[in-house]
């Protein structure tokens, strides 16, 4: 009588848990449309986060990465234990139910933490409302035009890095990621909200891993860290840093973060992390001419240098190691998350910067950059 007094008890609490776990989730859900007080939130968490990212900016590791890997293995552990005490336990109905009620209570506890840490930043003032550029309905004349201005610049700036006997990038990612500290110095004047006290970006140990899951790198809302895969093709990663970056500054939207990342890098006065932001919008620009003028996607590759193309065809090799159903999973389970986050285009989402750099840099692609 006494196990059962305290089984009660104890799902009483859970259930009560539950059920404030499922209000509060609901209550997000429904005021996401309200700007203000998704506004509130966001910059409420951003607050929160910036501070514990300084804590853990003392660490020399990635603390998100740690937090993944036990959460992995608590989930298995927890899912080992329970099939154990289904087969063991005399009342399976009773084990069953709660080890379901722990389940669930733990799953919406992550979800409100992670709506609140994070998902605000999507349905709040995002980097349009409060830079000021207008994106507007484009033309292949821009788009071409304004390729060809990045793409000549990519070149012009190819020579600025180190290089190895086969001309592909190959300055050390302890110099990138030492040099990431300032990057942001330049850009502060012309978008005042990103500045913010720097956190150095972390080292993935398990890069190669997140290159099978197709990741250059993550923001950790909860631990505010910008983590970075450093087994990728270090050409891209400077850029990827400052796109991290600018998640730790509130930037939310893909295509926001990236346009943030390639006019940070272009400005930082730094030739490693200029030539990246270069190659990170000249990527995206003629991705997009491909797709809709190929003559003039590969008049524009013509323009890049040998040095240029050999960063670009390393990049593709590694990526072509890792491609197969691993990584077209990892990438339906983002373009999932994404969408259900307001970006309606999902993972193409990423591709949409392409509207901001022409709305930015105008038709002749030569507008001043500050």
């Amino acid at each position: 009588m006494e196990k059962l007094n305290s089984f009660l008890h104890i799902h009483k609490r859970i259930y009560f848990f539950i059920a404030v776990m499922s209000v509060l989730n609901a209550l997000f859900y429904l005021l996401r449309p309200v700007k203000p007080i998704m506004t509130f939130i966001a910059e409420t968490t951003l607050g929160i986060r910036v501070t514990v990212a300084a804590v853990f900016d003392l660490l020399p590791f990635s603390v998100a990465e740690v937090i993944i890997l036990l959460s992995i293995a608590a989930v298995l552990f927890y899912l080992i234990k329970t099939v154990v005490g289904i087969i063991q336990s005399p009342g399976k109905g009773t084990f069953i139910i709660k080890r379901f009620s722990f389940a669930v209570a733990a799953v919406l506890f992550v979800v409100l933490l992670f709506n609140l840490f994070l998902g605000a930043s999507y349905y709040g003032t995002d980097f349009l409302d409060k830079s000021g550029i207008s994106v507007e309905p484009t033309t292949i004349d821009k788009l071409y035009n304004t390729t060809k201005y990045f793409a000549l610049k990519l070149s012009e700036t190819s020579g600025n890095v180190k290089r190895d006997e086969h001309g592909v990038f190959s300055e050390s990612v302890d110099d990138i990621f030492r040099r990431s500290s300032s990057i942001y110095d330049n850009s502060v004047e012309r978008f005042p909200f990103l500045e913010f006290r720097t956190n150095r970006p972390k080292k993935l140990l398990l890069s190669k891993l997140f290159s099978c899951l197709s990741y250059t790198g993550f923001y950790f809302p909860f631990t505010g860290e910008a983590n970075i895969n450093i087994d990728s093709p270090g050409c891209f990663m400077p850029s990827t840093i400052a796109h991290e970056m600018a998640h730790q500054r509130g930037i939310a939207y893909e295509q926001e973060a990236n346009f943030v990342a390639i006019y940070v890098s272009i400005n930082s006065g730094d030739p490693i992390y200029e030539y990246s932001g270069y190659l990170l919008a000249y990527v995206h620009l003629n991705n997009a001419l491909y797709k809709y003028d190929k003559q003039k996607y590969y008049e524009v590759y013509g323009l890049l240098n040998d040095e240029v193309k050999a960063d670009l065809s390393y990049n593709n090799k590694y990526w072509e190691r890792f491609e197969g159903p691993v990584s077209e999973v990892t990438d339906a389970v983002y373009d999932t998350f994404l969408k259900s986050y307001g970006q309606e285009l999902g993972i193409q989402s990423y591709g949409a910067v392409v509207d901001l750099l022409i709305a930015f840099y105008g038709e002749s692609g030569r507008r001043s950059s500050i």
